[in-house]
């Protein structure tokens, strides 16, 4: 009976041997039960998800065994590739803007394991033997709704990780072969890619504890010269924090006038340009104001992917970079992936 949390993955650098292999999905993982008529869909942290999904619903209810619950992932495909941007528009308080959406951006559903089906629950059957009643049970599946392509070859996994990207997808998950499935536990393996790039530091949030560094808002010039803000990066030791306060204390402006983000409480600034602060739902009453700095200090960051314009998720902190200024940090230095076609990854196999 739902709410079911979903298993987890640990993060590893390389792709273990001897395992299934799945690709990444960069969408909203959902545990989807089906009984008859009723269909919830489930969020990772259990809250449903159903009513801003109405379109998926319909066709669950069409496409799923009569009676199971499914694990896997909701994206939006824009353009033969995720768009994560567009999905996040889905989660909108008004019904009349949620069903607009359903019929302008309709979102798909990946499916990847199968948890139960019929009276039967499969959580302590073995991964290898949940994958065969997963695709028997989905035998003969229809868009919007999609089998993940699986396989035990690690050298396959390779060309998949280097390969999918270019459609969207961040990486490649491993599986061991004879995994049980445990809600909430962290038991299988994710492997991501990781690029660096040199960004302008042009402010910091406080941290909630107190006057340290929550996270450092980073930026990226545009081709037309404008400072874009980018992402933060966030994950630092307390001790760190504190440190960062006194060396960017030279940076310090006594507001935001002049700054190339002043502009970040008017609404409106936000449709041309990115800048910290943009009104999220996500955000909710979460104070998203920040303390300037002059933007002339570089530093180097890692991260997985590009969502658009900006890092998909938050960057990692590497190293201060004296050697760089601030105008050679641009959107130039970014290595593309090789675009690639979404269409050909949920082929049927």
């Amino acid at each position: 009976m739902p709410p079911v949390k979903p298993m987890l993955a640990k993060s590893v650098a390389r792709i273990p041997p001897g395992m299934q292999y799945e690709a990444k999905w960069d969408g909203f993982r959902a545990i989807v039960h089906r009984d008859g008529d009723e269909v919830v869909i489930g969020s990772r942290t259990g809250k449903p998800l159903t009513r801003y999904f109405p379109e998926l619903v319909t066709v669950l209810r069409a496409e799923l065994p009569e009676r199971c619950v499914v694990d896997g992932e909701i994206v939006v495909v824009q353009g033969n590739r995720l768009d994560f941007d567009r999905l996040t528009e889905r989660i909108h308080p008004a019904k009349s803007r949620v069903d607009m959406l359903a019929e302008r951006t309709p979102a798909s559903f990946v499916a990847f394991d199968l948890l139960a089906l019929g009276d039967a629950s499969l959580l302590d059957t073995p991964l290898a033997r949940r994958r065969e009643a997963l695709e028997t049970a989905l035998t003969g599946v229809r868009p919007p709704v999609h089998l993940a392509p699986a396989t035990t070859d690690a050298e396959l996994a390779g060309r998949w990780f280097d390969q999918y990207e270019g459609a969207g997808l961040d990486g490649v998950i491993a599986k061991p072969l004879d995994l049980l499935y445990r809600p909430d536990a962290r038991l299988m393996y994710k492997i991501k890619h990781e690029r660096t790039a040199d960004t302008v530091v042009a402010g910091y949030r406080l941290h909630k504890s107190g006057p340290v560094v929550g996270s450092l808002l980073l930026g990226l010039y545009d081709a037309e010269g404008v400072l874009q803000h980018v992402g933060v990066s966030a994950a630092f030791p307390m001790k760190r924090r504190a440190e960062l306060v006194e060396e960017l204390a030279p940076l310090r402006m006594e507001s935001a006038q002049g700054h190339p983000w002043a502009a970040w409480t008017d609404e409106s600034a936000h449709e041309s340009a990115r800048l910290p602060g943009a009104p999220s739902r996500w955000s909710g009453t979460k104070d998203l104001s920040w303390l300037p700095l002059r933007p002339e200090w570089v530093c180097e960051v890692a991260y997985d992917h590009m969502e658009g314009t900006r890092f998909r998720h938050t960057a990692r902190f590497r190293r201060w970079r004296p050697d760089r200024t601030p105008e050679s940090c641009t959107y130039a230095q970014l290595e593309e992936p090789v675009r690639y076609d979404l269409a050909e990854v949920l082929a049927p196999r």
